[in-house]
């Protein structure tokens, strides 16, 4: 299994990060873990974690809850860095209205323009703001990626997927009230889907209000297989080598 998004700066790791890693990667199914920046600090630590293990990548930008503080040129400079794969992750959030919405949208642009300028895949945020994220990637119709967590339509997966963009589904689609990513894990391609945590959120059924990691994943792949009609490891592999062609990893 490829973990396509995990935040492993996160201080609910704090304790235990070093034997989590350890255990995973000797234990778990796991080939590797794409771990995301949403600031400076977590950017630059996603990358400190990329450095010390063969099997994690990283991803470096600025969530839209810290669009306040986006520095691009931050960003680039971080770019340079062997392991860093994509810029992200990056986007919208209008669930609680704060920064205001014209202020991430401002940061929204100005990371994808980096994308556009670098060539790097982005990797999307999108929480009650559908309209506007797709609108606002219309605009830079050469820039790539993955919506994480996908929580749109069919209708707008259709578009996504015309377009040229992968969509990735989390331990949501084990949840009982998941209907439209249920609904769009059936019919994306073989050849755009990914698999991810979010970890240490949206832990899976049977383990939903623990901590999450990396090696739960397996139910999210167990859910989809059902889901599809095809085998765990078919999942398993496809979703690896779709994560792994987006990013330009090798394996």
């Amino acid at each position: 299994m490829f973990d396509s998004h995990a935040h492993y700066d996160d201080r609910a790791y704090d304790e235990d990060r070093e034997a989590l890693f350890e255990r995973m990667f000797s234990e778990e199914r796991l080939s590797g873990i794409l771990t995301i920046g949403c600031s400076e600090r977590s950017s630059r630590e996603a990358i400190r974690l990329a450095n010390k293990y063969p099997q994690v990548y990283a991803a470096v930008g600025f969530h839209p809850d810290h669009a306040e503080q986006v520095d691009v040129s931050v960003v680039e400079s971080l770019l340079q860095e062997p392991k860093v794969v994509a810029i992200g992750e990056i986007g919208l959030d209008y669930y609680y209205e704060t920064p205001a919405r014209d202020v991430q949208q401002k940061a929204f642009r100005a990371q994808l323009e980096l994308a556009e300028k670098t060539g790097y895949p982005v990797i999307i945020h999108d929480r009650d703001a559908h309209g506007d994220v797709l609108s606002i990637i219309k605009e830079f119709p050469t820039v790539r990626g993955v919506f994480h967590s996908y929580s749109g339509s069919v209708e707008m997966a259709e578009i996504l997927l015309k377009m040229g963009w992968y969509i990735s589904f989390s331990g949501v689609v084990t949840f009982k009230n998941a209907r439209h990513a249920l609904e769009v894990a059936k019919m994306v391609p073989d050849d755009r889907f990914l698999t991810e945590t979010d970890c240490p959120y949206l832990t899976p059924v049977p383990f939903r209000g623990k901590r999450n990691d990396s090696g739960k994943m397996y139910f999210t792949v167990e859910k989809l297989a059902e889901l599809r009609g095809v085998p765990f490891q078919t999942i398993e592999h496809q979703s690896e080598e779709n994560a792994r062609r987006l990013f330009g990893i090798e394996g």
